[in-house]
């Protein structure tokens, strides 16, 4: 943000708001000496001492004086907020840089720096500021760490102005604030590639025809350049022209990520509890398929899709990899628990997706919700699942998975799954190699799609 103008704010058109505000701004010593005045003017009439008189008019008076003064002062300020980086993942640090700029042509006094954060990121930040020079400019910083995903405000900044006899402090806002989003932990994740799998591109990279069959070919008109190899003679005939057959289009291989937000199928909160797992293992997935060169998007058990465009809802060949990495994460950040309590609507959007690799990362599921997912897996290539079961979490690390979860994991892979159960404590990287394994031990093949 960058703010100048006037901290401490236009005067109040009624006087006697005014009067009020100044008076507020009185600190402990200010109300002291006004306190210690009036009693000794009492004194003084009472005992009939114009000297106790004089003395008490005197310190009644300093505090209100200095009070006046300090609301009476303007000076103007430009403030600026640099936030560095604007993005972090959770349990990293970023570094919050201010700079208030003096833009009047008189000295500011003493000068308070307050900036306002969230108590999640740490303390309030507070700075003295001794003296601006007319033109000068000072700068200052501070950290701020969160182990909680989501996106903070920082802000405003605040000045404070005291007199020189600290009688009165004023407190004046600037009007704009900044937001640090801190995105789930993302792992680097190892390149692994499975049997019968498809990489994003290279030799194995998915192609498609304009037509299936090569009496069903659309062909085009003949270029300059153009290998005679290719002429399509049938349609040359039939056009009197020369006509070859269109060229293979490479298609991207697809991934879909669906994430489980069902309140219902987990246990606990915090940075180190089952859903907030299953969110780091999504992000850490839909960034290694970026990578990879796959289009992806990301699914939950509501439905919604990220990003969206299209007609399918994945990113297109076009999109930066940064970009894409930014948005998935960012809506990462701000990923909070459903009211559903199937995995229907999940299912019903993989419908019409001709998806590749569909990756899960899913809570608590009873028979119904495994076979909704067990289905699934007849609308991509190849399917891996990560269940993360609460009674499993709620014993700590090295527990064994459940008898429910062991059935639903059996009733996965006998639909094609290469599902893992996620223990306490274990790291995403590590789940996904095991998936690995057990995916290589299976000796399943075949499908679209792959990991790579």
């Amino acid at each position: 943000m960058t703010v100048p103008g006037d901290p401490s704010g236009p005067y109040p058109e009624d006087g006697r708001g005014g009067v009020r505000t100044a008076l507020a701004g009185l600190t402990t010593r200010g109300r002291s000496f006004l306190a210690a005045g009036v009693a000794a003017a009492v004194c003084a009439y009472v005992l009939g001492q114009s000297d106790l008189l004089r003395v008490g008019l005197l310190l009644a008076v300093l505090p209100l004086v200095c009070a006046l003064v300090l609301y009476r002062t303007r000076y103007r300020v430009a403030g600026s907020r640099r936030l560095s980086p604007g993005r972090v993942p959770a349990g990293s640090e970023a570094r919050v840089h201010l700079r208030v700029e003096n833009v009047s042509r008189m000295p500011t006094g003493l000068l308070m720096l307050q900036d306002r954060v969230p108590y999640v990121l740490g303390p309030r930040p507070r700075f003295v500021l001794d003296r601006v020079e007319a033109g000068g400019r000072r700068e200052v910083s501070y950290r701020v760490r969160s182990d909680l995903r989501g996106r903070y405000p920082l802000g405003p900044l605040q000045l404070r102005l005291n007199d020189p006899f600290g009688m009165c402090e004023l407190t004046r806002s600037f009007a704009t604030y900044d937001t640090l989003t801190v995105v789930p932990r993302v792992e680097p994740l190892p390149a692994v590639r499975l049997s019968g799998s498809s990489t994003g591109h290279g030799d194995g990279r998915q192609r498609s025809l304009a037509l299936a069959g090569e009496d069903d070919l659309i062909p085009r008109g003949y270029r300059y350049g153009d290998d005679l190899r290719r002429v399509h003679w049938r349609s040359t005939a039939r056009y009197g022209e020369l006509m070859v057959r269109r060229e293979e289009q490479p298609q991207r291989a697809r991934c879909t990520v669906l994430l489980d937000t069902r309140y219902i199928a987990y246990d606990g909160s915090g940075p180190d509890s089952a859903f907030e797992w299953a969110v780091s293992g999504t992000a850490s997935a839909l960034v290694h398929m970026i990578e990879r060169g796959f289009s992806v998007r990301l699914l939950t058990d509501t439905g919604t899709s990220v990003p969206g465009e299209g007609s399918d809802g994945f990113t297109g060949a076009g999109h930066d990899s940064a970009d894409t990495s930014g948005l998935m994460l960012d809506t990462l950040a701000v990923v909070e628990h459903s009211d559903s309590e199937g995995l229907s609507r999940a299912y019903d959007a993989l419908q019409g997706g001709g998806e590749g690799l569909l990756v899960a990362f899913l809570g608590d599921m009873d028979e119904e919700q495994a076979v909704a997912v067990a289905r699934m897996r007849q609308r991509s290539g190849v399917a891996v699942a990560f269940v993360l079961d609460s009674d499993q979490w709620g014993r700590g690390a090295g527990a064994e998975p459940g008898r429910h979860c062991r059935e639903r994991l059996r009733m996965l892979g006998e639909a094609g799954w290469t599902a893992v159960a996620v223990a306490p404590g274990s790291s995403v990287t590590d789940m996904w190699r095991q998936a690995d394994r057990e995916r290589v031990g299976t000796g399943l093949t075949g499908g679209t799609g792959g990991w790579s």
